[in-house]
């Protein structure tokens, strides 16, 4: 909780002072990166992804029966 504190005290104080923009640019950067990689990988191929990693983790649920019916 007092690491959230921190942050948004150097946050409030950065745009308050006017260096949030330069403080900004290499996180914003980076982001950009990761969405251009993303972007080169076909939508098609990550719906595979993510189903073949649903259907790995998909936990179906069993039911035992222990009596017979007569």
């Amino acid at each position: 909780m007092l690491r959230i504190i921190a942050w948004l005290l150097l946050t409030a104080y950065l745009i308050t002072v006017g260096l949030w923009h330069p403080a900004a640019t290499p996180v914003s950067t980076a982001f950009a990166g990761l969405a251009f990689l993303i972007g080169l990988v076909p939508a098609y191929a990550w719906a595979i992804t993510a189903g073949a990693l649903w259907w790995r983790h998909h936990h179906s649920r069993t039911v035992v029966v222990t009596e017979t019916v007569s």
